[in-house]
């Protein structure tokens, strides 16, 4: 699916199915809204869905995997290596996240999309990495419109595999930098408010990681209303795929949940995109990152997990999914007052 016509399949959610979904979480039997976030998402996905009979036991984590030239700059405390040592490890379960996945009743299903070294989980290779941002473009439009048309392919390929939900992931080194670029352009924010230290940088470092992008928004002027050019100006494959991820889930009817900033970023591309995407997304937690909760303000969202975590590959998101399923097993499984001989709740003005 193109870009333009994953847009327009981007419908307003079903409100005849959220509408139901809320009144069968009136009529059960425990004080009116009292389960807070968990019956909004459970509402919320009656609507993407279009059916109140909310499921999410059938799911994946779909890790995008690439390289980002910018480390050249000096922005990470590790070399571009690990990016493809890690992508191999999520398929033996010896990652972080693929390894919650197993706790959790996840599929896996990571992609490459710009390793800079072969790897063997499922290729999508638009180049062996993007270039250094700091002297030119990460990509060309082409590449990044190739990068979003990828997320959207592989959501329709999970729509097609019967999946429910997908949470989205990420591996590649320097994505806390492009990320950073990407937000502050979007946002309009100071490069300061929205970088961190990603994976243990030093004050030197993070002084490397300021400058570089500083340097690299100043030098390929991206445009900040066409959201497309600074994901090719001043991001990554990876970022750009998961905002086709986004978008090809809103376009399929599959709730998408949010990871840390990396993911977030992404979202916010979708969202800059058509900003309907957004109803089509789960927030799972605050990121440790400074951009964390200013990103899900962004897009409006609220999450429910404050973890201080910030180790990406989807770790966050994956940590959604059991409160969905303990907020499900009330909605489907607990009977209503009648059943216990009590009155229902009545709202209050």
């Amino acid at each position: 699916m193109k870009l333009q016509e994953a847009v327009e399949k981007i419908s307003p959610l079903d409100e005849r199915a959220m509408d139901y979904s809320r009144k069968k979480w009136d009529s059960i039997a425990h004080p009116l809204h009292s389960l807070g976030k968990l019956e909004d998402m459970v509402v919320q996905i009656a609507g993407i869905t279009g059916n109140p009979q909310v499921s999410v036991k059938k799911r994946v984590l779909i890790p995008m995997c690439a390289d980002n030239g910018v480390v050249e700059e000096g922005v990470t405390q590790t070399g571009q290596e690990i990016t493809a040592l890690v992508a191999e490890n999520f398929l033996q379960t010896k990652a972080a996240s693929s390894i919650m996945c197993r706790s959790v009743r996840c599929d896996i299903f990571p992609v490459d999309v710009g390793v800079a070294a072969d790897v063997s989980i499922f290729n999508r290779k638009i180049a062996y990495g993007t270039k250094n941002m700091t002297k030119g473009p990460a990509m060309t439009r082409e590449e990044a419109l190739r990068a979003i048309e990828t997320g959207i392919e592989v959501a329709e390929m999970m729509k097609e595999k019967g999946y429910e939900a997908i949470a989205t992931g990420e591996m590649g080194i320097g994505n806390t930098t492009t990320s950073s670029a990407v937000a502050s352009v979007l946002l309009e924010l100071p490069v300061e408010r929205m970088t961190g230290r990603g994976a243990g940088l030093s004050s030197e470092g993070l002084n490397r990681k300021i400058n570089a992008i500083k340097k690299a928004v100043q030098l390929n002027q991206p445009d900040k209303n066409d959201p497309v050019d600074v994901l090719a100006k001043v991001g990554g494959f990876d970022i750009a795929a998961i905002a086709g991820l986004f978008l090809g889930g809103a376009a399929c009817h599959i709730p998408v949940v949010i990871d840390g900033v990396i993911s977030a970023t992404g979202a916010l591309a979708a969202a800059a995109i058509c900003p309907q995407a957004k109803d089509y997304m789960l927030a799972s937690h605050v990121s440790k990152e400074p951009a964390g909760n200013l990103l899900l303000e962004a897009l409006g969202k609220e999450a429910p997990l404050h973890c201080d975590m910030c180790l990406g590959e989807g770790t966050g998101a994956l940590n959604l999914f059991p409160l969905l399923d303990t907020g499900l097993a009330v909605y489907h499984g607990m009977s209503d007052f009648g059943n216990f001989g009590m009155e229902a709740y009545q709202p209050l003005d």
